[in-house]
């Protein structure tokens, strides 16, 4: 029940739940993944079943489909979409730019494609994502496991000529066994502290035979709405360079919150 949040918990409700206004009849809405992308796609499922909301949803991994289909939202490829209205996802760290770090739930390929596909992208997230700069969450580099350790020593080798102030990586782990991406690929966790210049260090991994895609997400966000554990949500959107306040109001009872489960 929502008297059992967290105010984090509540903090991505929000941010969730306003998002959903941007959504409308007839769009084809990216669905992100994660903690607070799941609170948006259980907001969307409502509309859908009480209001009659007509979208169709082109997830970021197997595990936001399953997740969509159950609350009724029509799922559809991205390459039956050919092109999105809209993407709503979370983040692990954003800045001042709007720039961001993804790829905590391990599902940044598909995350970047779907929303570089998108009109418009807004990112959804409590207030404790915010950094001053880029690199406290280990950024994820997705490789290919032929010679992973390999590119592995070559970003290592190559972060030292980089603006970051730690060099160590560590390989994503599901128990005993390499963590596995949906598209059959690893995870390498970058533990650089800090990240100077995001767009270089994006481009130069991206550049190293083995890679695949890193969680660095840079000019791909419009707006991103920041909700607190109060009910406060701001939206701030970097074209416009607006940013607009207000208070979402739940109920104790809301059948939101009965099965969720992070």
């Amino acid at each position: 029940m929502s008297g059992e949040l967290s105010p984090i918990d509540k903090a991505k409700f929000v941010a969730a739940k306003r998002s959903v206004d941007y959504v409308e009849d007839g769009m084809r809405v990216g669905l992100g993944t994660g903690s607070t992308a799941a609170w948006m796609v259980r907001c969307l499922g409502e509309l859908v079943r009480e209001d009659g909301l007509k979208i169709k949803g082109v997830p970021t991994s197997t595990r936001t489909a399953e997740l969509a289909r159950e609350v009724g939202i029509e799922v559809i490829s991205l390459d039956e979409a050919k092109w999105l209205d809209l993407t709503i996802d979370g983040a692990d760290e954003f800045d001042g730019d709007l720039s961001l770090i993804k790829g905590g739930g391990g599902a940044l390929l598909q995350e970047k494609i779907v929303a570089t596909a998108s009109d418009q992208m807004i990112v959804i997230a409590d207030i404790g994502k915010e950094v001053e700069t880029l690199g406290a969450f280990p950024l994820p580099v997705e490789l290919i496991p032929f010679g992973w350790q390999t590119t592995q020593a070559l970003i290592e080798e190559t972060l030292i000529s980089m603006d970051v102030l730690g060099r160590n990586s560590t390989l994503r782990m599901n128990g005993p066994r390499p963590f596995i991406t949906d598209e059959g690929n690893y995870i390498l966790d970058l533990h650089l502290n800090r990240i100077g210049e995001p767009r270089q260090l994006a481009m130069v991994l991206n550049q190293m035979p083995g890679v695949v895609e890193n969680g660095l997400f840079i000019d791909i966000c419009d707006s991103v709405i920041v909700g607190f554990g109060d009910g406060r949500v701001e939206v701030r959107d970097i074209n416009a360079g607006t940013v607009e306040e207000s208070r979402l109001d739940f109920l104790e009872d809301d059948n939101l919150f009965s099965d969720l489960s992070e």
